[in-house]
């Protein structure tokens, strides 16, 4: 099929130029139309439940909106996880739903859910709303309102709130795009009724008659119309007040004939609703923010560009002397992302065709093959359109055009040679057609098959879901696009256009493209040729190379996506718990003055503080998001990096008192908490029930990864700490007046909190209408106390008469996930990868954090995301590589060749790993990418190299010999060619800095280096392996080693040092000490100290200088000089404190040592006392079974009754019992001791005898000084004393000698005659210099703090030498009185033992004793022997202690 489609193409040009045209129309209408964005929209699928409770504390708003909202939303289908939130006056709860699930479907089942929770939460606290329908990503433009200059006094922060709410919001929402625009920032104006109370008091005013009146006479009202001819009047009574006139002249009520009005009792002003967020700007105060939040599934670029549009059009409309500044700007990024990938792919293009013209020495060919380029890319971009994948540059970053021209250079590159190899001469027409055909075809199953094995290997990305599915499967599914057009185009318009457009001439001139291969091919035959005499070692070096790489890359480490720069700086500030918002807004405009002052990078400082309008993002008010805007890069003078930067305003930052501060980047800090709902990298997750308790292990988990490298900005979640006026009623003295608790709660929520009595309209506009107590009459506790309550007789008392009113601490925030409470211990990770940072902690979490009962942790954020998308990469991988296998197997139609150009597959992954090491870069998910991508362009060299050995071999060519050298030679130009184009068309991603550009770099790196050595290893080692796999495999020796080598291409395993199946005591604890990975470990780290040694002769730099200019006259001279620097007086001291320090890490080695010996003896022990205690059960287990027939015959004959029988059998049971438990011990002893020996191999006991150990070597008490822990508190004290010696030393000069040389140009006097100079370097002298501490103080104290640190540690080895010696002469004394017990048994108890068991077994069987004595007599004897063998092992067990105590 594929011959007659070439054959067509060829032989129908004109048809193949139409359809060729017809790409490029569609092709450029899709590039205009292609929705662009920066990255792939990857937050999940979420939707968030908010209520607003401003009169609830933090646990009533978990109890009594919180929980009832999860339990009614738990139900629903498709939901992956459920958190919340539960804060004073809100709560959030997020629902995310499965990837495939419909997020209107998603919302109308909440929605319906909702209606179910409202019924259980309490009325009047709050009403359930779903967040607006867009992503966690899709604040896609964030601007401040602010007054110019000169007009700061006109709009004050109510004003400008009223200006974004009325005039900017309104104009905003209808922008097709826009979900929703969040306010923050300034105050919400309202009408506010500032009750003052003593006015109502003295009036007989009550609070509810304030709201009845104001109700009453703030409406307007219809009669219908009269009919009077010829019209109709329409009736309208007008009643609302407008101003604050008119509200002051409301009639409360009338007393005495009097009315009191509104202004009698109350002040009314406007006011504005209690704030939990702010806006600050650039250290200047107070301003207001919008946040315009994008439709889920819009195109960001066109939304940004339509509320840009709409912006120009709403200044016109804004008051004079307010404007508007974005401050984030989605766009900026997406520019900056796509000029990345814009750069990329015309600089990979450029240097593609030129490596093709170079090397095809055919500029005709190679421009037939660069026009594959531009036609390839218009094809995958009309299919994007199609199938609804945005431009980004995760889709269009990774097109290598290198990779997608591969079958289009085979196919071209066939032809030429076809042509060159023949007799000169000039062809017709029809001649150059059926040249360009004979020669496609032959190639053309290495071409297509070579592409699709690359189009396959990217279909497994396609499987990948989640996160990492969203952010590579664009990615796939372009370049699968990509391949696919090339690969038709190869087909078609490739022939067409070689049959066109190359020279019709046959023959061959040699030009600079032959002379290249040619110089190649002189470099690799010889090397050929000797790696075809070595070929054994050839491919041990290969395999020795793959397990290096291996190992290599274990050590690599991993992180899930590698950040992208988004040129802007973000940080959470954060100070003490409980604080107000009036502190926040002072620290942030500190912290936004410190910033502006000290760094010039800065453009612009925005601080988002507490929750907005709507919380999508709630935070405390006492915590704020300082968004950063920099200058361009080229404008800084801080720092270099971001990173530096970071650490300077983090250091610049630590002058505000009580702060934390936690830098990230806007999008990925949001990202973060959107995802796993925390903003750090990582999240160590603690769950459980009580606040306190989880506080508590929180703490106690930070101070754990504190030490751990790699860790930054670690810090809690503020759960606990905000400070509460609590009001507790007394049900007593409500009885006794009369009340009831709704009236006084309604009495507290309005004075303080207030409530809105109705709405005042200005136009379009409509004010909240509140009552709340004055100002001064809510600031502090007092003010509660003496609010006073009306009684139903009508007197009014103050509050504090029937309610308990005091300060308490309560929480803060309560965290829920999945139905449970948790606390998160969050931090970053710099200078370290993810996964091993976490690795650590993990271990050592383990190890020393214990957790109540019911209490555990999880592991989340990049970590969470790293670990899903690893165990789909280990099923998408295999696939990928089993897919190739099918490929090769359809290609060849052998398993054995098949298996041969497999093996590109493990030889291109070694230069991929050596790439990616020495870049110093992780392991990370765009690497696994690029892996997948190299297997199919590594399978591709392969393919060409053994389809022209077969082809060769069908041709007659049996000399294998031969077949390799000719086909390498034939086949070196398309490999090279290949492989040059592929790796090097990655190059401007592997070496770009710009924004985008971390994302791309792992795959380019591991795409170059793989094909890199992919390339060398196949030209060497598949011909090798050729050999063999024709010669067929015989069972020589030399054979059946390299069949082995390349078994262990595919597979490795490393098996620990075998332990003997029967071990004793002495053999355990060689054994221990020499496997031993503790033990291993320490030894190490004492090697290390002793490689330190040689830095103690630690000489300066030498310095050299220049010096030019007018030195001496004013003739221009010059002066070279060069010095040295020497400390000799400390290098003594420094290669005195070193020994120290080896010999300190050689004690650690034996403490260590000494440890895992006592460990091995103690379970060695324990195994032998239950080993020994079996023995006497399964003898006494004999005597029952005896017993029990005994007892069933007496019963069968009738001398007794089932009584005897039953006994017999349930004692005889509880001993089968017995032996079972202590089996079950003898397995768990030997388990420990594997561990200790690290081994998996079972053993037995070569000797089993439970007896007293030896003791005589233990009793002397000076042994304890051989202790490893009293001579490493010893050693302590040398350490110090070196220590100190040091720091003396650094009190002594430093000497510098120094040498020069220069010119002094004009006339000298010399021995009376006058000589003239010329600039040459002539004179020439020394230097000796001497440094003299003279601002000591420094010293000083350090080596005073030196001397303090000695006495502390002889203090340390003193307690320890009197502890240890107290330890032992306590085992000696319990050693005497085991020894005396042990004693009496054996020369008193045991005899007896013996003598009971024969005696009530005879008398039994007599009849002389009944069965009751008998079994009392059993266990009489079991018990002694129990009691003696109980003796034996606490003996061997106070050995054991005292060997531990003297080392031995």
């Amino acid at each position: 099929m594929l011959d007659k489609i070439i054959h067509f193409s060829i032989h129908n040009k004109f048809i193949i130029g139409l359809f060729t045209l017809a790409l490029i129309i569609v092709g450029s209408y899709s590039l205009y139309k292609l929705p662009i964005d920066a990255l792939p929209d990857i937050t999940n699928n979420q939707v968030q439940i908010i209520t607003s409770s401003p009169t609830l504390s933090t646990q009533d708003v978990e109890q009594f909106i919180t929980y009832p909202i999860e339990q009614a939303v738990k139900p629903i289908p498709k939901i992956v996880e459920l958190r919340s939130i539960s804060r004073f006056g809100l709560s959030v709860v997020t629902v995310v739903f499965e990837e495939n699930a419909d997020i209107y479907w998603a919302r109308a089942q909440i929605s319906e859910r909702i209606k179910e929770a409202e019924s259980m939460i309490p009325k009047n606290v709050g009403t359930p709303e779903m967040a607006p329908v867009s992503t966690g990503l899709g604040e896609i433009y964030q601007y401040v309102v602010f007054p110019e200059k000169g007009y700061e006094d006109k709009y004050n922060a109510t004003d400008l709130r009223t200006i974004q709410d009325w005039i900017i919001k309104q104009q905003l929402l209808g922008t097709p795009g826009v979900a929703e625009v969040n306010t923050l920032g300034g105050y919400l104006k309202q009408y506010e009724i500032a009750v003052q109370p003593d006015k109502l008091k003295s009036m007989g005013v009550t609070i509810p008659e304030i709201f009845t009146a104001l109700e009453s006479n703030n409406e307007n009202t219809g009669g219908a119309y009269i009919d009077k001819k010829p019209y109709a009047y329409f009736i309208r009574g007008i009643g609302m007040v407008n101003n604050i006139e008119d509200i002051s002249k409301i009639v409360v009520k009338n007393q005495n004939g009097i009315p009191i009005l509104i202004r009698d009792i109350a002040k009314v002003q406007i006011g504005s609703s209690i704030r939990y967020g702010a806006v600050t700007k650039d250290g200047k105060g107070e301003e207001v923010s919008g946040m315009v939040m994008m439709l889920k599934g819009e195109n960001s670029g066109e939304v940004v560009k339509r509320v840009k549009e709409k912006m120009e059009q709403i200044k016109k409309s804004l008051p004079e002397g307010v404007s508007i500044e974005p401050f984030m700007d989605r766009t900026k990024l997406v520019d900056k992302a796509i000029n990345t990938v814009q750069t990329n792919l015309i600089e990979g293009a450029l240097i593609v065709i030129f490596i093709l013209v170079l090397l095809l020495g055919n500029w005709r060919a190679g421009l037939v093959v660069a026009s594959v380029i531009p036609l390839a890319l218009l094809f995958a971009i009309t299919m994007m359109r199609l199938f609804g994948v945005s431009g980004n540059l995760m889709s269009l970053g990774a097109i290598d055009f290198g990779i997608i021209v591969d079958g289009a250079v085979i196919i071209v590159e066939a032809i030429i040679h076809r042509l060159q190899v023949r007799k000169r001469q000039n062809l017709t027409a029809a001649q150059m057609d059926e040249e360009v055909y004979q020669a496609s075809v032959k190639i053309r199953s290495s071409a297509a098959f070579g592409e699709i094995i690359i189009l396959i290997v990217y279909l497994p990305i396609l499987a990948l879901v989640g996160i990492e599915g969203k952010m590579f499967g664009p990615m796939a599914q372009t370049v699968s696009f990509a391949i696919l057009g090339a690969f038709i185009l190869s087909l078609t318009y490739v022939p067409m256009m070689s049959a066109l457009v190359l020279k019709k001439q046959t023959g061959h001139t040699k030009n600079i493209s032959d002379r290249i291969i040619d110089a190649i091919y002189r470099f690799y035959s010889p090397m050929l040729q000797k790696a075809l005499q070595a070929k054994r070692a050839v491919i041990i070096s290969a395999v020795g190379l793959f397990a290096f790489a291996l190992f290599l890359f274990s050590s690599l480490g991993g992180e899930f996506i590698p950040t992208l720069d988004e040129g802007d700086i973000a940080t959470h500030l954060i100070i003490a718990s409980g604080s107000s918002l009036s502190q926040e807004i002072e620290a942030t405009t500190k912290a936004e003055k410190i910033l502006k002052d000290k760094f010039p990078e800065v453009k612009m400082i925005v601080t988002k503080i507490g929750s907005a309008e709507i919380p999508t993002d709630p935070m405390p008010i006492e915590a704020g998001d300082m968004i950063i805007l920099l200058k361009d890069k080229k404008e800084w003078t801080s720092a270099k990096t971001k990173e530096e930067l970071m650490e300077k305003m983090e250091e610049a930052l630590q002058e505000i008192p009580g702060a934390t501060t936690e830098f990230s980047q806007p999008i990925q800090m949001r990202f973060n908490e959107l995802m796993t709902g925390v903003r750090s990298d990582v999240a160590i997750k603690i769950f459980g029930d009580d606040i306190d308790m989880l506080v508590s292990k929180g703490d106690e988990v930070l101070q754990l990864i504190q030490g751990v490298e790699g860790v930054s900005d670690a810090k809690l979640e503020r759960v606990a700490g905000l400070p509460q006026i609590t009001v507790r009623y007394n049900k007593d003295k409500l009885a006794l007046y009369g009340l009831n608790i709704g009236d006084l709660n309604r009495v507290i929520r309005i004075g303080f909190a207030g409530e809105a009595a109705g709405l005042i309209y200005e136009k379009e506009k409509r004010f909240d209408l509140v009552v709340r107590l004055e100002a001064d009459s809510r600031q502090d506790i007092s003010n509660l106390k003496s609010l006073f309550i009306t009684l139903p007789s009508g007197n009014q008392i103050p509050l504090e008469q029937v309610a308990d009113i005091q300060y308490e601490d309560g929480p803060m925030q309560i965290s829920r996930e999945d139905g449970r409470r948790r606390i998160v211990v969050g931090f970053n990770v710099r200078g370290k990868d993810v996964k091993r940072v976490v690795e650590e902690i993990q271990a050592k979490l383990d190890k020393q954090l214990k957790l109540p009962d019911g209490y555990y942790t999880t592991y989340g954020g990049q970590f969470e995301n790293l670990i899903d998308a690893n165990k789909r990469l280990m099923v998408a991988v295999p696939i990928a590589l089993g897919l190739i296998f099918i490929l090769l197997y359809f290609t060849f139609k052998s398993v054995k060749q098949s298996l041969l150009i497999f093996t590109a597959i493990p030889l291109s992954a070694i230069g991929g790993v050596f790439a990616l090491w020495i870049r110093g870069m992780p392991f990370s998910i765009s690497a696994g990418v690029g892996f997948i991508a190299l297997f199919g362009v590594a399978v591709l060299n392969g393919i060409v190299l053994i389809a022209y050995f077969n082809q060769l071999k069908k041709e007659g060519m049996n000399d294998i010999y031969e077949r390799i050298k000719e086909g390498t030679k034939v086949r070196l130009r398309p490999v090279v060619l290949t492989a040059s184009v592929a790796s090097l068309g990655f190059l401007p991603m592997a070496i770009s800095s710009s924004a985008g550009a971390e994302v791309q770099k792992p795959l380019a790196t591991v795409v170059i280096g793989g094909l890199l050595t992919a390339t060398i290893l196949t030209l060497i080692v598949l011909p090798i392996l050729y050999y063999y796999f024709e010669k067929g495999f015989t069972r020589s020796k030399n054979t059946a080693i390299v069949s082995i080598l390349v078994l262990s291409l595919f597979s490795g395993t490393a098996n620990a040092q075998e332990v003997p199946k029967n071990l004793g005591l002495k053999q355990a604890i060689e054994l221990g000490l020499k496997n031993n990975t503790l033990i291993q470990s320490s030894e190490l780290e004492s090697k290390m100290q002793s490689q330190l040694r040689g830095t103690a002769f630690d000489l300066p730099k030498t310095e050299i200088t220049g010096t030019f200019g007018q030195l001496n006259t004013n003739a221009q001279d010059k002066n070279f000089s060069v010095s040295q620097s020497f400390s000799p007086f400390q290098y003594g001291a420094r290669r005195k404190l070193l020994l120290e320090n080896s010999n300190l890490s050689q004690l650690k080695a034996g403490v260590t040592k000494q440890e895992v010996v006592f460990n091995i003896r103690q379970s060695w022990n324990a195994m032998l006392y239950y080993s020994e205690l079996n023995k006497m059960l399964s003898r006494q287990n004999k005597l029952m079974q005896k017993f029990v027939r005994s007892a069933s015959l007496r019963f069968d004959t009738g001398e007794t009754n089932s009584l005897e029988k039953t006994t017999a059998l349930a004692k005889q049971q509880e001993l089968e019992q017995k032996i079972k438990q202590n089996e079950a011990m003898i397995q768990v002893e030997k388990s420990k001791i594997r561990t200790f020996l690290n081994s998996k191999e079972e053993f037995t006991a070569s000797d089993t005898s439970f007896v007293a150990l030896p003791s005589l070597t233990v009793l002397d008490s000076a042994l304890v000084r051989q202790n490893s822990n009293y001579k490493l508190a010893k050693q302590q004290v040398a350490v110090a004393e070196a220590g100190r010696k040091v720091e003396k030393a650094t009190m002594m000069p430093d000497i510098s000698a120094g040498y020069f040389i220069q010119s002094f140009k004009g006339n000298q006097e010399v021995n009376g005659e006058t000589v003239s100079y010329d600039g040459t370097p002539r004179f020439q002298g020394f230097t000796v210099g001497i440094s003299l501490p003279i601002f000591a103080g420094s010293s000083v104290s350090k080596i005073q703090a030196s001397k303090t640190n000695i006495e502390a540690q002889q203090k340390n080895a003193a307690y320890m030498e009197m502890q240890l010696i107290n330890q032992h002469e306590q085992q000696l004394q319990q050693l005497n009185t085991f020894q005396s017990l042990m004693d009496f048994y054996k020369g008193t108890a045991l005899p007896n033992a013996d003598l009971i068991s024969k005696n009530a077994e005879k008398a039994y069987l007599n009849g002389d004793i009944s069965y009751v004595e008998y079994v009392q007599g059993l266990e009489t004897a079991l018990e002694i022997r129990t009691n003696y063998i109980n003796a034996v092992n606490n003996f061997n067990q106070t050995v054991i202690n005292l060997q531990f105590l003297a080392n031995q």
